[in-house]
């Protein structure tokens, strides 16, 4: 199974980081490959939240779906995350943010199993490059967002 970590430094305060992330519901705003988001319980200021996903794969004219449970330890500024149900056989990880350096490290891992009947390692080859790229984007754009003014 795939193991995906990107790690991104962010110019600006852990607590600001770490709210711009438990936004989920706006990344659809400003993250091109996600289309939508949906609180189904909790709610964004509770630790425990379940959230309907859909994501783009432009290169594949796909959509992937799935719900997530997510769970936010406020105090060490993690979000342990898995699918609950969904297109993807696993999906889990989690969301780590670290004061670094005046700013916060923010470091994202997870683990995915993903089978699309008839592929071959060539098309596994390219959901895995289109993981990591997609994660690095995730990173980049709360990055950007926590940085403005």
């Amino acid at each position: 199974m795939p193991v995906i970590d990107a790690q991104v430094h962010i110019a600006a305060p852990i607590e600001k980081v770490y709210a711009v992330a438990r936004d989920v519901e706006a990344f659809p705003s400003y993250m091109p490959d996600v289309e939508s988001i949906k609180v189904v319980e909790g709610s964004t200021s509770t630790p425990r939240v379940v959230t309907d996903w859909v994501g783009l794969v432009p290169e594949f004219k796909q959509k992937v779906r799935w719900t997530e449970e997510d769970v936010w330890d406020d105090t060490a500024h993690i979000c342990r995350f898995h699918q609950i149900k969904g297109d993807y056989q696993e999906y889990q990880g989690e969301w780590v943010f670290t004061p670094e350096d005046g700013g916060t490290a923010f470091r994202s891992t997870f683990t995915y199993e993903l089978e699309i009947p008839l592929i071959g390692p060539l098309i596994k080859n390219l959901v895995l490059k289109k993981m990591q790229i997609n994660n690095q984007k995730i990173l980049e754009a709360i990055k950007a967002r926590a940085e403005e003014g």
